[in-house]
């Protein structure tokens, strides 16, 4: 009863406006780790999953559309490039390392495209069990918790702009809640690059979940991130209907808030029982492949190879 009461005060304290991004993930992180079980966990992710996907459309109704398309334009093109080196290199680190072959494949892609996201896209067209799973959610989870605290940090020691840092966190961190959430702690700016780019990134599941079920010959249904589209489309909005600025606002507000909460829930479900689970060959390789990642396109970014 005491960790159902923990769980609801967090939220509450998250949608109030009292967390920040950062601050939001450490206490859900906090609460998840100091549980041996958690009350709601099944709930939680459901309900992270809604709230992460209405947040990026709600943050859609603060942002110029001639902006979101000339950087999804951009984005694309770099999201490409840097998900075939990161699916490279990591297919042949989990070969080098030993990992089981449908796990080091889901942390691979969890890394090179979209985290939780791409993972629980490409796990029922691998038909991967529970196991494969969980290590592959816990290694890209505690990753992705790790350069939301990081990366603002490092950002400001490089000197990076707004953009540059948008841009180096949307092709370096797993997920779209940790990209958003260091980038909005960076700056608006840094915020509206930081979720196109990253929204381009994630377009990347669709042609890549079917191209690996053409070659494993899976028949497993293939969802569209629909959402995606429809914060395009609340750009769109924006840009052109100004009669409803004030409630586009709100929207905005609300998107802003339901990512916080989003964080929080996510750091709930980062439990010692999952970091057990993974084990080291597979942080291994998720570690190694990030901070690859990661170095690569900072120094390409700032020496001026990769920019918008």
């Amino acid at each position: 009863m005491k960790r159902k009461a923990i769980f609801f005060i967090g939220i509450i304290l998250a949608a109030s406006g009292i967390f920040s991004a950062p601050v939001a993930l450490i206490c859900g992180l906090i609460f998840g780790l100091a549980i041996n079980e958690h009350p709601f966990a099944a709930e939680s992710r459901m309900l992270s999953r809604f709230l992460l996907q209405a947040s990026v459309v709600g943050l859609g109704f603060g942002m110029n559309l001639a902006q979101v398309v000339h950087a999804g334009r951009s984005g694309f093109f770099y999201t490409a490039i840097s998900i075939t080196i990161a699916t490279t290199l990591g297919l042949l680190l989990g070969r080098w390392l030993r990992v089981a072959g449908k796990a080091s494949f889901l942390i691979t892609m969890g890394t090179a495209i979209c985290g939780g996201s791409a993972i629980a896209a490409l796990s029922p067209v691998l038909e991967a069990d529970d196991d494969a799973i969980a290590v592959s959610m816990g290694t890209v989870f505690a990753l992705n918790s790790i350069a939301l605290l990081l990366f603002p940090f490092v950002g400001h020691r490089c000197d990076l702009t707004q953009t540059q840092f948008g841009l180096w966190a949307a092709l370096a961190i797993h997920d779209t809640s940790s990209v958003v959430g260091a980038a909005s702690k960076y700056g608006q700016q840094a915020l509206a690059i930081g979720t196109t780019v990253k929204l381009a990134r994630a377009l990347w599941i669709v042609p890549i979940s079917f191209a690996t079920a053409f070659f494993i010959k899976s028949k497993a249904r293939i969802s569209f991130p629909w959402f995606i589209l429809f914060f395009v489309l609340a750009a769109f909005i924006n840009s052109y209907l100004p009669a409803g600025h004030a409630l586009y606002g709100v929207l905005n507000r609300l998107g802003k808030t339901g990512l916080v909460v989003t964080l929080f829930l996510i750091g709930t479900g980062l439990s010692r029982r999952t970091l057990r689970q993974v084990g080291l060959r597979p942080m291994l390789q998720g570690v190694a492949l990030w901070i690859a990642i990661g170095t690569a396109s900072l120094l390409a970014i700032r020496a001026g190879w990769i920019a918008l």
